[in-house]
This record gives structure tokens, sequence and C-alpha cells, in this order.
């Protein structure tokens, strides 16, 4: 809701959904986003834009049918079962108008050049599982990916550690992190070997 009451004119709001696996999360995200657009009750028109990635291509492929299997009727509400997913012979699919708002693509996050201008990212539970040398150059980028204000979500053993003047927690129990206003120099940012060398060409 803050995000979309930051926009009061309306516009896109850009999402990048990291290690997204089979799609359950970047799904949940454009849900979650129908539902608060119509508590909000704006009188002006927002969209989400999703960008949902992860190294495994099969995955991704998974991903991108949007099918689960009927066992997730005990995690999913019936009233989002009814709006949101269209039942199927072994279980339910998302609903087209929901699958239409995340785009699929497999990436890898320390090679390949990262999203920009985002409003949100989550990266829940892939910072764990990663040397602590990737994880102080992901962070920096990140916030490098994000517009002012933008939300970063990080899992519930995650935190961004030593980059406090990079991002702010909010209020709550929740991992989410406002990106500060500072700018850190972008030399300073450790970008992906791809991205790095496009920028190279371009600069």
């Amino acid at each position: 809701p803050a995000l979309l009451a930051a926009r009061p004119m309306g516009g896109m709001l850009r999402a990048w959904t990291t290690a997204c696996s089979t799609g359950e999360e970047a799904y949940s995200l454009a849900i979650a986003f129908r539902e608060a657009l119509e508590q909000t009750e704006p009188s002006a028109h927002h969209s989400l834009q999703i960008f949902a990635t992860d190294l495994d291509k099969d995955a991704i492929n998974r991903a991108r049918v949007g099918a689960y299997p009927a066992n997730i009727a005990a995690d999913v509400s019936e009233e989002r079962l009814r709006r949101f997913f269209v039942p199927e012979e072994r279980g339910y699919r998302v609903a087209k108008d929901i699958r239409e708002m995340v785009i699929f693509a497999p990436q890898n996050l320390a090679m390949d050049p990262p999203f920009t201008r985002l409003d949100l990212i989550t990266c829940r539970n892939l910072l764990i599982y990663l040397e602590a040398d990737l994880q102080k150059k992901l962070l920096p980028l990140f916030h490098y990916a994000l517009n002012p204000g933008g939300i970063l979500m990080l899992g519930n053993s995650e935190t961004v550690g030593a980059n406090s003047d990079l991002f702010a927690p909010l209020p709550g129990k929740t991992r989410l992190y406002r990106r500060q206003g500072t700018t850190r120099q972008t030399d300073l940012v450790e970008f992906p070997a791809a991205f790095a060398r496009n920028r190279s060409r371009t600069g």
C-alpha cells in the first residue's frame, strides 16, 4: 500500500523476485498486489510487472506454466483459489491475468546483469546459502537496482549486515528494508561480469 500511495498519479511498479524456483513467490506477490490495490482503492491506474529469475532452467519452465498440485489448498484460502486459480484435473493453475504479470527468465546472480529501476526486490532465503563474499557484493547491487525508497525483502534468518547505510529496517518483525536515500558511487559496486563488460562498451 505504501508503494501505491507514493504514486498518486498511478503508473507501473516493477519488482524482481530472485531465486524464484517454480514461481510460488512471484505469483504470491502478484496476488498480494491485486489485493492491496483493492484495499487502497486508488483513483489512478496502477500496474505491477514482476521479473522472476532462477539459475535452474527447468524450474523456470515449470514456473511459466503455473500449475500446482491440489494440496496447495492446505495453504491457499478458498477465496484465493476461487479468484486467482483455475481448477484442473491434477490440481490448480494460476489464472491467466496473474500469470501475465510475471516475466520468468533464467539468471545467474553472480554473472548476469541485474534488473534496474525497481520498486521491490524479494530475496528470501538465498543469502544464507551464499558465501560471505558474494553476500557482500549482492546487497550493494540490490541497492543500485532499487529506486529511492524501494523495498528489499529478505528471509527470516537474513539481515543486511554491515549495509545499514544502504537499507533501513521497516517497523515490525518482518525482514523488510527500505532503500536509504544515500547513493553509493557506482564504481564501488561490484557489477556482475556480463554487466561490467556492457558498461565498459557503452561508457
